[in-house]
């Protein structure tokens, strides 16, 4: 699955709405919900491997870089 954006802006606009009818300070509870919200879109990433890495015969580590992107 891509990045769902659309979905992230609109998390963060329901998020501002929501603080701005705070009438104490909720920094803490804003960074907690916001860092939420891009580990949730960060993790709607798929890597995609086009090349690069090169598996030894008869088992060992892996060695090379890796050639993609995430999508």
């Amino acid at each position: 699955m891509p990045f769902n954006k659309p979905k992230l802006k609109a998390d963060i606009k329901t998020l501002l709405t929501e603080m701005r009818t705070r009438t104490e300070n909720a920094d803490d509870e804003f960074a907690t919900r916001l860092s939420d919200m891009f580990d949730e879109y960060a993790k709607t990433g798929k890597p995609v491997y086009e090349s690069g890495l090169i598996a030894p015969n008869g088992g060992g580590p892996v060695t090379g870089t890796f050639i993609g992107y995430l999508e």
